[in-house]
This record gives C-alpha cells, structure tokens and sequence, in this order.
C-alpha cells in the first residue's frame, strides 16, 4: 500500500512541474516580443513628366476627380491653385501676408488649407477656393490629408507624431508617433492619404514614407532621388508635394521650386 501510495504521489509531482513548466513556457513566449514587420524598399519609376510652376514653394498637392489642388508658402507668396495637372491653374487665390500657407485637403465640397505658425486653419469652397471661415489651429500647420473612412484628418507639425483631427471642428481625436523599425521618424512633411495608408514627404530629403496610421509603423520607404537634374534645382529645393491619382496605383509627386511634376508608380527597389 505504501509503495502504491509513493509511486501515486510522484506521478502527481512529476505531472504538477511539468505543467509548470509548460506554463512557463508559454508566459515567457507570451512576453517574447513580436517580429517587427518587414519594411519594404521601394523607388519610383516615372511614368510621366509634367510642367510645374518653378515659382511654387509647394506645401501641399492634392488630387480630387480630375483637379490638382496645390498650396504653397512663404508670407506675401502663399496661395492655393486649382486645374487641370501639368496645366496652368484655372482658380487661384492668395493668402494675405503675414499668413504662411501650409498642407492642404479637400473634404468634397469644400478644403480646409493650413498655415505655418499662424495658429489659424481657413476652409475654402473646393470649387471656387474662397475662404468661407477661419478656425484656431494651435499647432504648427505642415501637412494635411483625409481619411474618409474613418472620417478624420490627419496632420503633421513637423515632428514623429501625426495627429488625428476632427473634420469639422479641427479637434484632436488621436495620434500617433511614426517609427521605422522601432525608431521615431521626424520632420514628417506634406501628407497624402491613399487607401488604408497614410505617404508622408521626409523633410529636406528624397524620401516618403508609407505609414499604418493605426500603429504609426512605417510599412515602406521609398526612394525618390534624382528626379531632377543639378542645373534645375535652386537654393530651397526639395522634395514636397505627394498626391494620390484617383482610381489607379500611380501618384503625382513634386517639390518646392521645381520646374517639373511627375506622375510616378511605386516599385521594389
């Protein structure tokens, strides 16, 4: 009886540390941390070359159905355009100085532009580009696009974060801080949002990244160098300027102060 008992009660302890350790196991899997997604390298290949103002200080370029929208900076320069890509602007209107434009997005009938460190945002009628009101905006304006289906702005300040905004109000709702591969991505530029992606333009660099705006993980770098010859860029140039062509895969991208826009694809590098 004893010894029934002694082999009865080792088996209990051997299966007792064994799911021990089982559960041990699983916890430190658990807390393994997950790999990181692969970030793509991509480069464009240009599809099209286009004219461009080579007097635009672009800070922000969208496309709606068939109409580039573009706004452009520096106080006593600023403006927002509208036309045919590649075309002169068939509607234009100024920004009085002091008022520095910034990013810009259209929200169907009407687009809302921002400015630099004005702290004001001003919504226009998307057709006619008059300024129907002027909002607090108490950040730095850099770049501006909109989510449709989560029904929200996204907007950069020059920084890693990307805040969320009420379409109406202007409101934050949200942000987030953009990494690549753990890393915080800063200078963050002129927006575009295309699909379920948020594009940013990397300051006073060649490349634009594609962000998940649910984590801010940088899902693809893309590089964009060489566009231009070195006897057409001037003091200021730089890449800005990225805008989603409606219903196909190809973007229109530019810069400040460059004489040409090219409507590129995105492909491995």
């Amino acid at each position: 009886m004893r010894e029934r008992l002694r082999r009865a009660a080792s088996l209990v302890l051997s299966g007792a540390l064994a799911f021990g350790w089982c559960a041990a196991a699983r916890a430190a899997a658990d807390e393994r941390p997950l790999p990181a997604r692969r970030v793509e390298r991509l480069r464009v290949k240009v599809l099209e070359v286009l004219r461009h103002d080579p007097k635009a200080f672009t800070e922000g370029l969208e496309m709606a159905g068939g109409t580039l929208y573009e706004s452009t900076g520096l106080s006593g320069g600023s403006s927002v355009r509208s036309g045919p890509p590649g075309k002169p602007p068939t509607v234009r209107a100024a920004l009085p100085a002091p008022l520095f434009g910034e990013g810009i997005t259209v929200l169907g009938r009407t687009l809302w532009q921002l400015t630099y460190r004005d702290r004001i945002a001003i919504e226009r009628d998307a057709r006619t580009l008059t300024e129907l009101r002027r909002v607090p905006y108490r950040d730095e304006g850099w770049g501006a696009c909109f989510q449709r289906a989560r029904h929200r702005l996204v907007t950069s300040d020059g920084s890693a974060r990307l805040a969320f905004r009420d379409p109406v109000t202007l409101a934050k709702t949200g942000g987030v801080t953009v990494t690549d591969e753990g890393r915080p991505v800063t200078d963050l530029n002129e927006l575009e949002c295309a699909g379920s992606a948020v594009y940013a333009n990397v300051l006073f660099t060649d490349r634009i990244m594609r962000i998940d705006p649910a984590t801010g993980a940088v899902t693809a770098t893309i590089e964009a160098s060489g566009l231009l010859r070195g006897d057409e860029l001037v003091p200021g140039s730089t890449l800005n300027g990225i805008a989603a062509v409606p219903g196909t895969n190809q973007f229109l991208i530019t810069g400040k102060f460059w004489p040409k826009m090219f409507r590129v694809v995105f492909v491995p590098a």
